[in-house]
């Protein structure tokens, strides 16, 4: 019997530290859960800028983020919305926004750099959250993450036994790309950017190719592959508050990465 197991990123393999800022009123928030603070409110979108924290940082802080992003041309991705929106929309709501400064967002990155500067491994992203209620940036947002202490281990133990390991998750893809290269896991399994909707096809695709795919996730986001997947894992590792539909929808709930290699022998 052939297996693939699908990880989520940010709080599957990689402790998350996260901080927010709330432009409307100033107020800095610290390891909130992004994808449960989008899914309240139906018109904001969690989306992930295209852009290298060092540059960030050399800016004026009082210039707008909005004006920074339309002149240097930064991309974007959308990570999380609650409804069906165009890049056009999103587009129009984050270069024409006048809440969030350069300021704000260096803050977040500052405050997360200097938690996780000492690991070895960090993946550094930044983005904003959307409302299309305030015509703009609601939160800016800085997420530092580290491989849990065995995830490596159990991506290679997972491989020895013969067993495709993939990512699929909402994290910048080439800083994604570089986390991958040291869990070990192939580029062309590593699949970044990747909103609900494409987390599900990466499990409906891979079922084409397997007998049994695992879907391994711990946020609201990993919702519709868990579901799509022959069996799901959810991981607790990081949080052990998880939505009742999550805990529903898993065959399985651990509180170590390794744990998974335990659960695919007895699969196997």
């Amino acid at each position: 019997m052939t297996t693939a197991v699908v990880f989520d990123s940010a709080g599957t393999l990689l402790r998350t530290y996260r901080v927010l800022k709330d432009v409307t009123d100033g107020t800095v928030h610290e390891n909130v859960e992004t994808i449960t603070l989008t899914a309240s409110c139906k018109e904001r979108a969690l989306v992930l800028l295209y852009v290298h924290s060092r540059d960030i940082i050399d800016e004026e802080p009082t210039r707008l983020l909005s004006e920074y992003l339309r002149e240097k041309n930064i991309n974007f991705g959308i990570s999380c919305t609650c409804k069906a929106v165009t890049a056009d929309y999103i587009r129009n709501l984050l270069y024409n926004d006048t809440h969030a400064t350069i300021g704000d967002l260096q803050g977040c990155i500052r405050t997360v750099w200097e938690t996780c500067k000492k690991e070895t491994v960090v993946a550094l992203n930044s983005g904003v959250m959307l409302n299309g209620n305030l015509g703009g940036i609601e939160y800016v947002i800085t997420a530092g993450g580290r491989p849990f202490s065995r995830a490596r281990e159990t991506i290679q133990d997972l491989q020895t036994r013969g067993i495709g390991t993939y990512i699929a998750s909402g994290d910048r893809t080439k800083k994604l790309m570089r986390m991958a290269d040291y869990l070990g896991v192939p580029q062309d399994n590593t699949h970044g950017v990747a909103t609900p909707a494409i987390k599900e096809q990466v499990v409906e695709d891979l079922k084409r190719e397997y007998d049994t795919v695992v879907m391994v996730g711990d946020g609201i986001n990993d919702l519709r592959a868990m579901k799509k997947a022959d069996f799901a894992i959810l991981s607790l590792q990081q949080n052990a508050d998880k939505p009742e539909p999550l805990m529903k929808a898993a065959d399985f709930t651990i509180t170590s990465v390794h744990q998974v290699v335990d659960i695919i022998d007895r699969l196997q």
